[in-house]
């Protein structure tokens, strides 16, 4: 067991009990295995905060790990599409987002006994953008992976280790992350994005990938390898995409990037 594993399981063994905010993403997959490796059924659930922002196919993913590692799991709504604030889609609209899910979740620990209300958040999370973290610091929530410095790769590796198949999955944010700053959430905008991804999917393209929502036009970001087989299928992808409302399509030549809607848009093609 690595040092990182193993430091994780050391300090999750001090929690009474816990509730993991779960998203089914590589981070918080391999936290709520060991939690309930480590806590046993009776000590820990894992929650999902339930919304149109949630990826449909990241749900199924989160249920279907829980249920292979008999991991308690719970439901939970979230209406951050109610907020005003949130759906104005400033740069900080996860710190919106994450109020309101702790809003949700840590009265449902407190409900159920839980002694500890803790997320995903690992080490290399610290360095980045990421206003939403704010949220979980002033809710009181712990980060057990960025407790004991376990970074990305790190997670990967001991996801890899307990067999768990999200070891190498790509990152998997929420839906809203990929419109574009300043121009308004809505379901609509959810739905073109996801579906707009799914087809995508169908088509073959794996890793990382993004289809950031630019208004009447959208840009797709996939690994760089990729970049040639989307291109060979652009006029396939714009038919398809136009049918989700998009007038235009645009592929970025640097590829896929973290946080690419802070910086400028690129040339079009």
């Amino acid at each position: 067991m690595s040092d990182s594993l193993a430091a994780l399981r050391a300090l999750v063994q001090r929690f009474p009990s816990a509730l993991l905010g779960y998203s089914g993403g590589v981070d918080s997959a391999l936290l709520a295995v060991v939690l309930r490796q480590e806590l046993g059924r009776d000590r820990m659930v894992a929650a999902i905060g339930r919304s149109a922002s949630y990826p449909e196919a990241q749900w199924r993913g989160a249920r279907d790990v829980a249920e292979r590692f008999d991991v308690p799991l719970v439901e939970i709504a979230t209406f951050e599409l109610d907020d005003p604030r949130y759906l104005a889609n400033p740069t900080n609209r996860c710190f919106f987002c994450k109020t309101e899910l702790w809003s949700r979740l840590v009265p449902a620990a407190r409900a159920r006994g839980l002694a500890v209300v803790c997320d995903g958040t690992n080490a290399d999370d610290l360095h980045e953008h990421r206003p939403g973290r704010a949220a979980g610091i002033a809710a009181g929530i712990r980060s057990p992976l960025a407790e004991v410095g376990m970074t990305k790769a790190q997670v990967r590796e001991a996801s890899r280790t307990l067999g768990l198949p999200t070891w190498d999955a790509p990152a998997a944010p929420c839906l809203s992350s990929r419109v574009l700053y300043g121009l308004p959430i809505t379901p609509r905008r959810l739905r073109q994005v996801e579906q707009g991804e799914a087809f995508l999917r169908s088509l073959g393209v794996r890793g990382d990938l993004r289809l950031r929502h630019l208004g009447d036009r959208a840009r797709i970001e996939v690994e760089p390898a990729w970049i040639a087989f989307v291109s060979d299928r652009l006029p396939e992808v714009r038919t398809r995409l136009a049918e989700l409302g998009f007038a235009g399509v645009e592929i970025d030549p640097r590829g896929y990037r973290r946080g690419s809607l802070l910086g400028g848009r690129p040339a079009q093609q």
